[in-house]
């Protein structure tokens, strides 16, 4: 489904006017054209239908797109790039997740790139910031504007080990890093990039003592201003453990929405349509059914939290790996059918209207 002229009116308008922002909805499609190219896939509507994958989710009620960037070839700038195009050009919002690693970063893994000097946190700091400023000229370039931006993903550990690794609640070497990559934004506005909004981003967003200790840690050191950051975004998952529900993340955002008054997003999050031997932390159906109760749960916890702005579901179309790293076997908004291989068919189930 396009977004009209008149939707992308409003959401300049929104941007612009100073009115809170429409609630955004919407999907990690990072490996959308990985699937399509080295899967064959073909993505079929509930009824069978051949259509995109976008047009598929996007008339589920998706307005946004969240995309990942890697610094290694794979999910790289020339990938990443050309993905926001094909989705910006239809007039979803683009949300731009950078990892700062040549491969998946995450609270265990925040691996510096190969060939960026680990000589001395200054030296990685001014790579980190000229790295930043030119991929926001390049998206620039390419005719696509962010929306949000994330420096960095789930960095509750710390981002570009080991100089940025947080240990022993030392977090000045992360906390000039992270000021690093926000000025590296500053730069790239300097010269002409529309500013988008700079989101930290932080797993177990249900997990309010541990939150709440970090931001204050962060913010203790006087490198980072809570003037640097837009935006609050979190993953919230039910497959690691059964303190995540639905009432602890309401608590948890509640607190930080008090404290800081930034809009506050949940930027990862899945329900399984199948899954066995797995203690889920809500009762929600292990079904397509399930996935949409959750999911708009999570829409009424955020709506009803000061300034909730958004909900996106991690990679729906996934096909090839589509436990999406949990215990359970799918947690993918498609059925997927491997007969044709080396072509590929992903009929979406009833989830994919989520948002509706």
């Amino acid at each position: 489904m396009l977004v009209n002229k008149i939707s992308r009116a409003f959401f300049w308008l929104v941007a612009t006017s100073g009115i809170a922002e429409a609630f955004s909805k919407g999907h990690d499609l990072s490996s959308v054209a990985q699937m399509e190219d080295s899967e064959g896939a073909t993505w079929l509507t509930t009824s069978g239908e051949q259509s995109t994958i976008e047009n598929i989710l996007g008339t589920g009620g998706m307005d946004s797109v969240r995309l990942r960037l890697w610094t290694a070839e794979e999910y790289g700038l020339n990938y990443t790039l050309s993905l926001a195009q094909r989705f910006s050009k239809q007039g979803y919002k683009i949300y731009l997740d950078m990892h700062f690693s040549d491969t998946w970063a995450d609270p265990s893994h925040q691996a510096t790139p190969s060939g960026w000097s680990t000589s001395s946190v200054t030296s990685l700091a001014n790579t980190l910031r000229t790295y930043v400023s030119s991929t926001l000229k390049s998206f620039h370039a390419g005719g696509v504007e962010l929306e949000i931006l994330a420096l960095g993903n789930e960095i509750i550990s710390g981002m570009l080990f080991p100089l940025g690794e947080i240990s022993n609640n030392e977090f000045t070497n992360f906390a000039t890093l992270w000021a690093a990559a926000r000025a590296g934004v500053s730069d790239a506005v300097a010269a002409g990039v529309t500013k988008p909004s700079v989101m930290i981003h932080l797993n177990n967003g249900w997990d309010k003592a541990t939150l709440t200790w970090w931001f204050s840690s962060l913010f203790a050191t006087g490198k980072v201003a809570t003037s640097d950051v837009d935006v609050l975004g979190f993953s919230f998952y039910p497959f690691y453990g059964t303190e995540a529900t639905i009432s602890n993340l309401q608590a948890s955002l509640n607190s930080l929405a008090s404290t800081y008054n930034k809009p506050m997003y949940i930027a990862e999050t899945d329900w399984p349509n199948s899954c066995s031997g797995v203690s889920l932390s809500e009762n929600y159906p292990v079904s397509a059914a399930g996935q949409t109760e959750w999911v708009q749960e999570i829409i009424t916890t955020v709506q009803g939290v000061k300034n909730g702005a958004g909900v996106f579901y991690w990679e729906p179309g996934f096909i090839n790996d589509t436990s999406l790293g949990s215990s359970c076997s799918s947690a993918i908004l498609f059925d997927v059918n491997w007969n044709d291989w080396p072509k590929t068919q992903a009929t979406a189930l009833s989830s994919v209207n989520m948002y509706t």
